[in-house]
């Protein structure tokens, strides 16, 4: 296991900031080629095959690459870590599974406030339990009222979308729907708790971002073929370069955040690339935005809240400050 020094939360933070930057980009680029293909589960595989694509070049190249190469099978041959944080890759299938299935049935905005409360709960939990590198974390009143926040903060910065939502009229489907992007968001924390552990045995975030792209992608090329055999093709590939950055963008984020987790711990990497993702939405909106588009007050307003609610969860307050 190597011992790399963690990172202060004043650089920590804006990492991680950045790093979810990347997401709603992905999620334009990954949603236009899976309109152009007609087929969303074919997107997300050409997405992560670029990505696999990226992180071998990477790995090959780079020397922190090749030595966290040599680290892998060793480490899952004498079990440092439980050998199924291999498969940690496979939850960002199910992410993307669940974004391309349910978006169009739920609408974005429903979307996103399902995701990011599944992610908040179960970064506290993670925590808790000490599943990542980063150990056990007190579930505190004021991590959860940070957690609380950011959940309204986001629901207030979509809510001008809900109008556009595309929810089912019924409840138990609507029950139902909600169910997979809550649960995929759920799942996402305990991804980047095993990414954050495998890290810390390969000796770089490299390595557990390829094993990522090996186990996704694995997962979605067989959903793939099982829809081929019984749907057959779609569209033909566009030749268009900048259909084919959702990986690359993917990449930047899974790695950042498996680098975060054992500085930060889950909760705060998990709400600061929250509060990058609510920035880069907003940042499209406003300098390339899609047909339809209009920024309101509450996403801007909501957002800043976002950034708050982090301010909240994150500061070293003093023991016992908020006990009457």
């Amino acid at each position: 296991m190597t011992h790399a020094p963690r990172l202060p939360l004043a650089a920590g933070l804006p990492m991680a900031v950045a790093a979810g930057l990347a997401i709603p980009v992905q999620g334009r680029i990954n949603g236009a080629l899976g309109a152009r293909l007609g087929d969303g589960i074919a997107a997300a595989v050409v997405s992560f095959s670029t990505g696999l694509a990226v992180m071998i070049l990477v790995s090959l190249i780079l020397p922190r690459g090749r030595a966290g190469l040599r680290r892998i099978l060793p480490a899952l041959r004498e079990r440092r870590f439980p050998p199924y944080y291999a498969l940690a890759g496979g939850i960002g299938a199910f992410f993307v599974f669940a974004q391309s299935f349910t978006i169009g049935l739920l609408g974005v905005a429903l979307f996103t406030v399902s995701t990011v409360t599944g992610q908040t709960v179960s970064g506290l939990l993670v925590d808790r339990l000490g599943i990542g590198p980063g150990g056990k974390k007190a579930v505190t009143g004021i991590r959860v009222i940070g957690c609380v926040l950011t959940i309204a903060a986001v629901a207030w910065a979509v809510s001008p979308r809900f109008g556009a939502s595309g929810a089912a009229s019924d409840p138990a489907q609507l029950i139902l729907l909600v169910f997979l992007p809550v649960a995929a968001g759920f799942l996402m924390s305990f991804q980047q708790a095993m990414n954050g552990t495998a890290t810390m045995h390969y000796g770089t975030p490299i390595a557990a971002t390829l094993v990522n792209f090996i186990a996704g992608g694995f997962v979605l090329w067989t959903a793939l073929l099982v829809k081929l055999a019984i749907a057959g093709a779609g569209n033909p590939l566009p030749g268009e370069w900048w259909y084919y950055l959702g990986g690359p963008m993917g990449c930047v984020f899974i790695g950042v955040g498996a680098l975060l987790v054992r500085s930060l711990g889950v909760l705060v990497t998990g709400l600061g690339m929250i509060a990058g993702q609510l920035l880069g939405s907003l940042g499209l909106d406003l300098l390339v935005p899609a047909p339809g588009t209009v920024v309101e007050v509450p996403t801007v307003l909501g957002t800043l809240l976002t950034l708050a609610a982090i301010v909240v969860a994150t500061l070293p307050w003093p023991r016992g400050a908020f006990r009457r």
